[in-house]
């Protein structure tokens, strides 16, 4: 019998040939200087084509949305000519890529930002105990904790939207499939949604809705340039890494849920929390998504071809993301159709060089 994760499915208006989903893992082996994918990227990915849907690592919108040395950007030409190189790849081995548009918010350092200018965020609340990852003088990178942010201008939001916007052009010139907005994992949208690092008093904060409003005005703007239906989101309610605590996250899932269902958006990417530390989601909560939210969701987060399918089967999930195990096996879907056994990852080549750890995993013969 068929695994329901290897039959087709349709998100938005993409047919995919299954439903493994590659989630986005941050690798630091973009090209220097410039943060440029390059030809050992497209390699990487394209390996693992097979995928229904790849999600690109976070990918910066701009030069302050940065908080990890060597992470992709798509805000310059070299950086979208780069991409296209990395589609063209994936794009001829039959497979489907959404890039993840990426803002660090406050999870950064002076010295990854322009000019050496303190990071952003909803309010001037530091993530006292997160680490980012600059370069140094020296041009080596090292873990630090993250610097101390500067809380946004209420007239600099429409330049934070455009940013996005931007970004989806040159995404969509690129050749990417799909744009996925980043609202999670304690970075900057997540920082909006949450009462802990929102601490505003204008129309970006106090309110559930008011705190909502930066991501659904992203939301919108992406939207405008891809389309709805080439739109998904990534929400992770119950992380508490980066700094992260908030007790109305399920109340703002939901609404926002209900806020994408009426935007006719793509996909709702779910990133569950188990495996850092945070609140598991339970079957309830799960159920009250899918009741509000009418579009294809990805669950992901610790799970295992058996997990995700008693999901699928559920009707919890349309598809399953798995990260690291797509970091050790290029071949998922073919492993997973015979059952085989998987690589182990090396954290030790997780973060930073070359091809060691990135493209020499092997595939099954």
């Amino acid at each position: 019998m068929t695994l329901k994760l290897l039959t087709p499915v349709k998100i938005g208006s993409v047919t995919l040939p299954n439903r493994v989903v590659m989630a986005p893992l941050t690798r630091s082996r973009a090209g220097k200087p410039g943060d440029v994918p390059t030809d050992l990227n497209a390699e990487y990915y394209a390996q693992r084509a097979s995928a229904g849907l790849i999600v690109s690592e976070g990918t910066v919108i701009s030069a302050r949305a940065q908080g990890y040395a060597w992470t992709p950007g798509i805000f310059t030409d070299a950086q979208e000519a780069g991409w296209k190189k990395v589609l063209k790849a994936v794009h001829a081995k039959g497979g489907h890529m959404s890039v993840q548009l990426w803002h660090v918010g406050r999870v950064s350092h002076s010295l990854l930002q322009p000019n050496g200018d303190p990071p952003v965020a909803p309010s001037a609340i530091i993530a006292g105990t997160t680490k980012c990852f600059p370069v140094k003088a020296d041009g080596t990178a090292a873990f630090e904790l993250c610097g101390q942010p500067r809380a946004l201008k209420t007239e600099e939001m429409p330049g934070i939207v455009d940013e996005y916007r931007l970004a989806a052009e040159r995404a969509r010139r690129a050749g990417f499939d799909f744009a996925e907005v980043h609202a999670a994992n304690g970075y900057l949208l997540h920082q909006f949604l949450a009462i802990n690092t929102n601490q505003r008093t204008d129309q970006y904060g106090g309110s559930l809705q008011n705190r909502a409003r930066l991501t659904l005005e992203v939301v919108d703007a992406v939207a405008k340039v891809m389309g709805s239906d080439r739109v998904g989101i990534r929400l992770s309610p119950h992380f508490t890494i980066n700094d992260m605590s908030d007790t109305e996250m399920e109340a703002m899932t939901l609404y926002l849920c209900k806020e994408l269902t009426a935007r006719n958006i793509a996909y709702l990417h779910m990133a569950e929390a188990g495996w850092v530390g945070g609140k598991p989601s339970s079957q309830t909560f799960r159920q009250q998504i899918r009741e509000a939210y009418r579009g294809a969701i990805i669950i992901c987060g610790e799970q295992t071809a058996e997990s995700g399918e008693q999901l699928l089967t559920q009707g919890l999930a349309n598809a399953i993301g798995f990260g690291r195990p797509y970091i050790a096996n290029p071949d998922l879907v073919k492993r997973i159709r015979l059952g085989a056994p998987l690589n182990q990852p090396d954290r030790h080549t997780f973060y930073g060089g070359g091809a060691k750890g990135y493209t020499d995993y092997p595939s099954l013969v």
